[in-house]
């Protein structure tokens, strides 16, 4: 049994977000650590940025999870940060659904440890049209779950760089023509004709917001996400006692129960620490050891 089951009991970690990220985050880590959420004060992460896509991220999700939480830890003069980053399009493994990725980093400068996670978010309203002012969309709405879920509108064909958008833009968050954070039908339908009459088409493109206070949805995948965090910081390595040990990649090549083939399906996962170089390879915790003919690139090529 370990000497320190809960390393951060009674511990402050400081959350990098602008977008209330604490009402998922923080609870979990209470109940799996005793860590207590402190959310970093005055902290402008969009310059990292945006889901709009008005601000490009620079780097890769982890790169940019870590600089936010360090952004967070040097606001708020804590050794312990947090942050995540999130991705939506094509399901990684399904494309023709939608899907995302979301990933939690987790800094303690104490111990000089970085530990993150990943969560393959299966549940999501990501999704986008392109409508004239005048077209039907109750559909779409009711599909995206508005106005539970907020949504962003922009013009469909982005004017020239200088252009005026004009004196009678809708009321709202507005950067580079768009439209942000919209929770209600009159402010979407101002959004709508504001980005059409804007638009070098005459239309409006209408996405998901998928920050994470205007979409209940993603909330829920970043509590998933935080407790599987927590769950993983209360491991500690059997060799140096570092928290933060669990998994750190995957082994392929389950053979077809049919032929025998090795398939892309995973075999055994390994687990490690973040500290040490010490790793440990373990079956699939499905208990799953075969594969599906399905899946075998010999019996359905």
């Amino acid at each position: 049994m370990s000497a320190h089951p809960l390393p951060y009991r009674g511990r402050q970690v400081a959350l990098a977000t602008m977008h209330r990220k604490d009402e998922a985050i923080a609870p979990a880590l209470m109940a799996a650590l005793g860590l207590s959420v402190v959310n970093a004060p005055e902290l402008d992460t969009d310059q990292l940025g945006t889901f709009a896509g008005e601000i490009p991220r620079r780097g890769n999700m982890l790169d940019t999870a870590i600089a936010k939480a360090r952004m967070g830890m040097e606001a708020a003069w804590l050794p312990l940060g947090i942050a995540s980053e999130g991705s939506f399009g094509p399901h990684p493994l399904i494309p023709f659904f939608p899907g995302g990725i979301e990933l939690m980093v987790f800094i303690d400068d104490e111990r000089g440890i970085v530990v993150h996670e990943t969560l393959v978010a299966d549940e999501t309203n990501f999704s986008h049209r392109v409508v004239a002012p005048a077209d039907a969309i109750d559909d779409f709405l009711k599909r995206v779950g508005f106005p539970t879920h907020g949504l962003i509108v922009r013009p469909s064909v982005e004017p020239s760089v200088g252009a005026s958008v004009g004196a009678s833009t809708p009321a709202g968050a507005i950067h580079h023509n768009i439209v942000k954070g919209i929770t209600t039908r009159a402010a979407l339908d101002a959004a709508i004709e504001f980005a059409a009459r804007v638009s070098l088409d005459g239309k409006a493109h209408i996405e998901t917001d998928m920050r994470a206070h205007m979409n209940p949805t993603r909330m829920r995948s970043l509590a998933t996400l935080a407790e599987q965090l927590g769950q993983r910081l209360a491991e500690e390595c059997t060799a140096c006692g570092s928290p933060g040990w669990g998994r750190v990649s995957v082994i392929k090549g389950l053979r077809c129960e049919e032929c025998g083939t090795p398939t892309e399906m995973v075999l055994t996962e390994v687990f490690g620490c973040v500290a040490c170089a010490h790793r440990e390879e373990r079956p699939r915790r499905d208990g799953l050891t075969y594969a599906s003919p399905a899946q075998c690139p010999i019996c359905n090529p």
